[in-house]
């Protein structure tokens, strides 16, 4: 870059820096190119559920381990890995670690499906609980509310 284009890119900010005060709304009639994130209740409540889903048809159908299972509890594929390593065979051994690796990961993606699925039910309810007490609030004021009541919401 060259020096000059280094200085008007400073100066651009600059003079953006200090135009005054500026609101945080979009101007009448919308555009807004430099937005900020929205999510509405019913968003959340819908990424929540589909993690929810998620969670409960991995559980059902991922587990490998746990497939087949025979009166000890060990699922068809450890029972091949047991057969595959008592021939002496390393795919036994290989099929086993596979398993193993498997069954890490499928709990991992389920615990991060629960704790959004979790999550997001909390957050829905606190911000909803946080909205009430604010309405309740400012109905039972008097006239206007002043800037600095206001500023204690945004904080």
């Amino acid at each position: 870059m060259p020096w000059d284009e280094w200085e008007r890119a400073k100066a651009a900010v600059r003079a953006r820096h200090d135009a005054g005060t500026r609101l945080n709304q979009l101007a009448p009639g919308g555009g807004g190119g430099d937005a900020d994130l929205v999510v509405y209740q019913d968003d959340l409540g819908a990424v929540g559920h589909e993690a929810f889903v998620l969670h409960g048809e991995l559980k059902k159908k991922a587990d490998i381990a746990g497939a087949g299972a025979d009166k000890a509890g060990s699922g068809s594929t450890m029972q091949a890995a047991a057969a595959l390593k008592s021939h002496d065979l390393g795919l036994g051994g290989a099929l086993e670690l596979t398993v193993e690796v498997w069954t890490s990961q499928v709990k991992h993606v389920l615990q991060a499906c629960a704790h959004i699925s979790n999550h997001l039910d909390y957050s829905k309810k606190l911000h909803a609980r946080e909205d009430e007490a604010i309405a309740a609030e400012l109905r039972g004021r008097t006239g206007p509310v002043s800037v600095s009541a206001l500023n204690d919401y945004f904080t």
